[in-house]
């Protein structure tokens, strides 16, 4: 493989999963974890993504002042946004997590929608906080230096004290046997008390993810009530999901 296809999909991994790390990617794309981490160097360099200890995040995952442009699949990320606010209504209590599908949520939210949001996320909370007739608590704690979202016991006893009627839950990896999955332990217990203290969750998610897994599980699909995609529902690709008992939107 030439290193211009190797780096092109390096390049889709981070951006599809927002943090990769050098030992999955050498297993991936069969190379030494050297070759990874030279190919991680250069793609830095070119401001295509953000270096870290140990891999890679996503540079659309760490924008602070929302660009379209740099969002992956930002328009799929749209569709998906607006078949979400459909679920939300007047005086409901909705707990949102972090990542660029559900920011895209907060953005186009409709102004006269009342609704208190509870979010572990920095850049979630910014977003929430220009609405102009909903309310936003930001549930503090620890900072993951790479999710920016809150972390740790004070966050899991904070959700345990609320039953939000609703949880909008974007994923790194979703299958229809292993159910969702992660690479950061921190993040995943946060969604696990999400997910626990949550009358319905909704998972959001682009169709790529879709039948792909990460080493740390989040939950099963039975424990999800809502799957949204940029898809139609009726799309071969959802039928698993379906005939798990998941509503398809």
């Amino acid at each position: 493989m030439l290193k211009k296809e190797r780096q092109a999909l390096i390049l889709r991994e981070v951006n599809l999963h927002n943090k990769v790390l050098h030992a999955d990617l050498s297993r991936v794309l069969k190379v030494s974890e050297d070759t990874v981490r030279r190919d991680l160097q250069e793609l830095a360099k070119e401001g295509k993504i953000v270096k870290v200890r140990g891999g890679a995040l996503s540079k659309s995952f760490h924008v602070y002042s929302y660009k379209g442009s740099e969002i992956f699949k930002y328009q799929e990320k749209t569709t998906i946004a607006s078949k979400a606010v459909t679920l939300l209504s007047d005086s409901m209590l909705v707990l949102i997590s972090g990542g660029t599908t559900t920011l895209e949520v907060a953005r186009i939210l409709p102004e006269e929608l009342k609704v208190t949001f509870y979010t572990a996320s920095l850049s979630t909370a910014l977003q929430l906080a220009e609405h102009p007739n909903s309310e936003t608590i930001f549930i503090g704690g620890r900072i993951s230096r790479n999710a920016k979202i809150s972390t740790g016991g004070e966050v899991v006893s904070t959700l345990r004290g609320i039953r939000p009627d609703l949880c909008l839950m974007g994923t790194s990896s979703i299958d229809s046997r292993i159910g969702l999955t992660d690479s950061d332990w921190e993040v995943v217990d946060v969604k696990k008390s999400m997910i626990r203290v949550s009358d319905k969750v909704a998972v959001l998610t682009i169709s790529d993810k879709l039948e792909s897994s990460q080493k740390i599980r989040v939950c099963g699909v039975n424990e999800i009530d809502y799957l949204i995609t940029e898809l139609n529902p009726g799309d071969k690709l959802l039928s698993p999901y379906r005939n798990a008992g998941v509503k398809v939107i």
